[in-house]
């Protein structure tokens, strides 16, 4: 893990590879434009490392600013929005510097996304095979026979069965969990280093989201692609990510392995998340609501921005926001008062 531009400190990816990240986010900031010449800051210093062949999740509740910094990981922050400042560098290539036919040629390339919904990522009016077969022609010059051959051994890769026939169907004639493999199938055409997964299981049940997951699992351990998962749901994220960035109004506040979020949050918001959602190991434990709502960007609250609604919040965090910080190996947390304290009986 990278902490200032001096320091590295090499991170031990889930096959066991020592390296540096394919992907490097220094101090990423997202400015739009508000009423009266102000400006709103949704997205405010986030840094974050993606290593090789590794499966990192994003998590906070909705507004927290999750899907825009995935979008603008591939420079697709909406407009008037803008990257104010800050690093993307995808295996050494700052993204942020690039111009817009430069990233044209980056973008589903070496790295790619899955949208929330499938049926407003595909072409209603195109075919699913035509749709995959667009994405690898702005990439290579195949021709048609083995352009065809590829849409289909895509198409067979994310499960879809009877791929040569089902090339021809249209969005509406798939099911929402065949829409959402024939994203992926879209995202993965061109072997990116680097896949962006924003919530792809909102909207499908149970036994889908399990086949979706196993998918994404797959394709990570097959193709070697590093992943970026975007979600709320987290016992998806337990199964499938070995480390777990939470993200709170706008800010990175926690950041540890998936075990060590689970077993020992020390950010309060973390520690809350976790108690308002029902788990499996802790059957006996009455879940817990958060009280209050996110941060209206327009009236963010003085100091630590979650001390409006955190129970263990001191004077001092009203006054100044904490600095994010490294409490243990590959730990880190923005926090005055930790859970730790908290537990100690220290408050």
């Amino acid at each position: 893990m990278i902490f200032s531009d001096n320091t590295r400190i090499d991170r031990v990816n889930a096959d066991g590879d020592v390296g540096g990240p394919v992907l490097v986010v220094r101090d990423l900031t997202i400015e739009f434009p508000a009423a009266g010449g102000s400006t709103l800051t949704p997205v405010n210093g986030i840094d974050l490392d993606i290593m090789p062949r590794e499966i990192v999740a994003i998590v906070g509740e909705s507004g927290s600013g999750k899907s825009l910094t995935a979008r603008s990981l591939l420079r697709l922050v909406p407009e008037p929005g803008r990257i104010a400042r800050g690093r993307i560098e995808l295996q050494g290539r700052d993204l942020a510097n690039l111009s817009e036919r430069e990233m044209r040629r980056v973008r589903g390339r070496r790295i790619a996304m899955v949208f929330q919904d499938p049926m407003t990522a595909l072409n209603p009016v195109q075919s699913i095979g035509a749709q995959i077969a667009e994405i690898i022609r702005l990439h290579d010059n195949v021709q048609s026979s083995d352009l065809r051959r590829r849409v289909i051994a895509l198409l067979e890769r994310v499960g879809i069965a009877d791929a040569a026939n089902r090339a021809r169907n249209y969005p509406h004639e798939f099911s929402g969990g065949m829409r959402q493999r024939s994203v992926i199938a879209m995202a993965v055409a061109n072997n990116p280093a680097v896949l962006i997964a924003d919530e792809p299981t909102t909207a499908l049940d149970v036994t889908v989201q399990d086949q979706i997951m196993g998918l994404l699992r797959d394709l990570n351990r097959t193709a070697g692609t590093s992943i970026l998962l975007i979600s709320h749901n987290l016992a998806v994220v337990a199964s499938l990510c070995s480390r777990i960035i939470v993200m709170y109004a706008g800010r990175v506040v926690e950041e540890a392995p998936t075990a060590t979020v689970f077993a020992a949050p020390e950010h309060p918001y973390t520690w809350s998340l976790l108690r308002s959602v029902p788990r499996v190991d802790k059957v006996a434990e009455r879940l817990r609501t958060i009280e209050g709502q996110p941060p209206n960007p327009q009236d963010m609250p003085t100091g630590c921005k979650f001390h409006p609604r955190c129970a263990f919040a001191e004077p001092r965090c009203a006054i100044s926001e904490p600095p994010l910080e490294e409490i243990a190996t590959n730990h880190r947390v923005r926090c005055w008062v930790m859970m730790r304290n908290a537990r100690s009986g220290q408050r």
